[in-house]
């Protein structure tokens, strides 16, 4: 037995709602080597894993088909991915010939009926329209729907083209009884209701392909071609066969093939598509730029580091994918309620045609009455003529399809604008939790902070110019690699200062750096260096002391043997940090700072920013258990908001854990929600649009529950022709799409 799995990845373009991909998931996990099945309604496909000693590609296609489903591709291990457009525009091409083919003897029908109704009694009516309904009912149409309706029942499971077969079949076949007895004709009701069906089938694919053009967006992104240096020449590759370690030359206005290194040029880059931000960013040598954004002015050369699948593009798109072919906890309920529904409503059509045999006079008083504003209610019919439109009507008007397309259609458009705005939010139960959280945990540095420390503060002592402080300060630490020598060096040359040349640099463990400069010396550091060196702090105690208090690392300089001032540096709180905390608490969360350093600096921070608590000198290992004892303390509904790297654990605690991307470092597999800008707005933007749609995934589910709930007793009572009722059908799913649409005009 084999003990190696595949996947296999199967294209299912009539797999339009939730309802069909229970089916499909149904039918391949009865199949004996499948170990787990994932559908994705919004791009129609099935990602199988199986064991290739048990069953192949070939057994997945045949299972699904006999589910009632066709299948357009099925792509094995290994396969290059199929192309998602042009089999959808193949699916849309066919749908749409065979509509029109459909319409048109459908219409000739209409005519020929209003003439020989209300006009002038037409030779051999019954015949012509059996013959221009057969092809509607049974090829065109039909063909498909019935072929599905007899794999579903084959299968034991009643899927949605099971009602529109028995609403469309027993009308064509009842409307023959005429050539051999007069009765009432249905065969017009039996073409109507497919080719209606045909339309509403149309319409729904045409507007799911707009929810769900979030994924061809992205694969649209990419670039096609490299340019590529091999053998000291310039090539042009497929993007297929390039290589890590490639040198691809980029030229301004095209897009960078790959993630990579810029190993020469220097230029602006446009990264919108990753992180929505409309202002180019400057890179140069050593900097990372991401694959598919544009180089907007110099020629750049950049080393490839990752490829294929590896990319930042691709791994976008995976997350989308995931989010999209995701389930929302609040889906398992309507699914459950689904599965009966079908066999449900053929129970309830079946008594409404008993009824109306059995008590035809005892419910005549209902059409009298409807027949007052419905002009197509007729009291007088035939018991047998009102019992089949009653049944019928109850058949087309309860397919579930708008139940179905609820939550897949949300979650396709949430999804889509969550990724263009650089929010990745992996799953639909992401969603549902988001949006309830109490508590949300923040990391300090990376996170509320800039992650790096900056210059602050500079306090000269009596007799120096602060000029000439941070001119002294910065010489010398020049010569250091510490990173606080690095701040203060950077902070005067944005400050205009052009630090001279140090000599005779030495740098004193755990004190500080001496060096000379125009030839005098000069020391930064603790206050311990400079009074090992006999020089006293005197004037600058009490502001060293209120700049330690606000959690900045101060250094105190001496020029000589005098005092010259103090330098403070610090892990400056970001400028959107602030508002998002303010904002956070109007949307009622509350804020608890999570770090490893000392209280004094944690508490400066939180004052700052206005956190709600501090949880301080907190150890990697040890915010797990935050998570844990915050957990105890709110309930199940703590959100954890870190890099993804040290802080994987107490994201995964975290009933939300959300990652903040880092750029193009966004497959972080233990948070639900990744933000490609590590920016605390993406938090409140992310909350808002799990908000928004959860908020569209409810009202889809109230509408089409209702609908169903009252469209039903309505037909059962003969007050609904079969006709309207398939029109209604349309309307009702159509209005579940768009209002998921809706969506994309979202303010967050």
């Amino acid at each position: 037995m084999s003990t190696e799995s595949d996947q296999a990845i199967l294209t299912v373009p009539g797999m339009g709602s939730d309802h069909c991909a229970g089916i499909v998931r149904g039918a391949l996990a009865r199949l004996d080597g499948v170990d787990s099945v994932h559908t994705n309604v919004a791009n129609h496909r099935v990602t199988v894993t199986y064991d290739p000693g048990r069953t192949d590609g070939e057994a997945l296609r045949h299972a699904v088909e006999g589910a009632g489903y066709d299948v357009a591709a099925v792509e094995e291990s290994g396969a290059e991915r199929g192309d998602d457009a042009a089999i959808e525009a193949a699916y849309l091409d066919r749908a749409w010939r065979h509509l029109w083919i459909a319409m048109m003897p459908t219409a000739a029908i209409m005519v020929l009926m209003m003439v020989h109704m209300f006009y002038q009694p037409l030779p051999g009516y019954l015949a012509i329209i059996a013959l221009l309904a057969f092809p509607v009912v049974f090829l065109f149409g039909g063909n498909a729907t019935h072929r599905a309706s007899w794999r579903s029942l084959r299968s034991g499971n009643a899927n949605m083209d099971v009602l529109i077969s028995m609403g469309s079949l027993p009308p064509y076949f009842i409307g023959l009884v005429g050539f051999i007895t007069p009765m009432t004709s249905f065969i017009e009701m039996a073409a109507t209701i497919m080719a209606f069906h045909l339309v509403g089938r149309y319409l729904e694919a045409r507007a799911k392909g707009r929810a769900s053009q979030a994924i061809r967006r992205l694969l649209d992104l990419g670039a096609k071609t490299a340019r590529v240096e091999r053998d000291g020449l310039e090539v042009e590759v497929d993007i297929r066969k390039l290589r890590e370690g490639d040198l691809m030359v980029v030229r301004p206005g095209e897009k960078i093939p790959a993630d990579g290194e810029v190993a020469e040029g220097e230029s602006a880059v446009d990264e919108s598509l990753a992180t929505g931000e409309s202002l180019p960013v400057s890179k140069g040598p050593g900097d990372f730029v991401i694959g598919a954004t544009i180089n907007k002015q110099g020629v750049m050369r950049v080393r490839a580091t990752r490829v294929g699948k590896e990319t930042f593009l691709a791994q976008v798109i995976r997350l989308v994918e995931e989010a999209q072919g995701s389930r929302v906890p609040i889906q398992e309920l309507a699914d459950r309620i689904t599965a009966r529904f079908v066999p449900a409503v053929i129970i309830i059509a079946l008594g409404s045609l008993a009824a109306w045999l059995l008590f035809t006079d005892g419910l005549r008083p209902i059409l009298e009455w409807g027949a007052g504003f419905l002009p197509w209610v007729d009291p007088t019919a035939a018991a047998p003529t009102l019992a089949i439109l009653a049944a019928i009507a109850v058949l087309v008007i309860a397919c579930p399809c708008a139940l179905g397309l609820a939550t897949p259609t949300a979650l396709m458009v949430g999804s889509g604008l969550g990724a263009e705005r650089g929010i990745l939010i992996r799953s639909g139960s992401a969603i549902q939790t988001f949006k309830d959280l109490k508590v949300i945990v923040l990391d300090k540095t990376g996170t509320i902070t800039r992650g790096a420390p900056s210059l602050t503060d500079v306090v000269p002592a009596d007799g120096f110019e602060e000029t000439a402080v941070l001119r002294a300060a910065a010489s010398v630490e020049a010569g250091s690699e510490h990173p606080l020598g690095e701040a203060v060096v950077t902070g005067a040359r944005d400050r205009g200062l052009t630090p001279p040349r140090v000599e005779a640099f030495e740098a004193v463990t755990a004190r500080g750096v001496q060096g000379r400069v125009d030839g005098e010396t000069v020391r930064v550091g603790s206050r311990r260096f400079l009074e090992e060196s006999g020089i006293g702090i005197g004037e600058l105690a009490e502001p060293l002391t209120a700049l330690e208090n606000q959690g900045k690392t101060a250094m105190l300089v001496a020029v000589g043997d005098r005092l010259a001032g103090v330098v403070a540096v610090a892990d400056t709180v970001k400028d959107d940090s602030a508002a998002a905390v303010a904002e956070l608490g109007r949307l009622g969360v509350r804020t608890v700072m999570v770090t490893g350093d000392n209280e004094r600096t944690a508490r400066a921070v939180a004052t700052e920013v206005g956190i709600d608590e501090v949880m301080a000198e907190v150890l990697p290992e040890g915010k797990v258990e935050a998570v844990r004892a915050l957990q105890r303390r709110h309930g199940p509904l703590v959100g954890m908001v870190g890099d993804g790297i040290n802080d994987a654990p107490a994201l995964k605690q975290a009933d939300v854990g959300i990652a903040i991307g880092a750029g193009a470092d966004v497959a972080i597999e233990a948070a639900d929600v990744t933000l490609v800008r590590g920016e605390l707005p993406k938090v409140v933007e992310a909350m808002k649009l799990s908000r928004l749609t959860f908020r569209k995934i409810v009202q889809n589910l109230f509408w089409a529950w209702f609908y169903n709930l009252a469209a039903i007793p309505i037909a059962a009572a003969g007050l609904l022709h079969p006709m309207i009722g398939v029109v209604a059908m349309t309307a009702s799913s159509l209005s579940v799409i768009g209002n998921s649409l809706l969506l994309r005009r979202a303010k967050l």
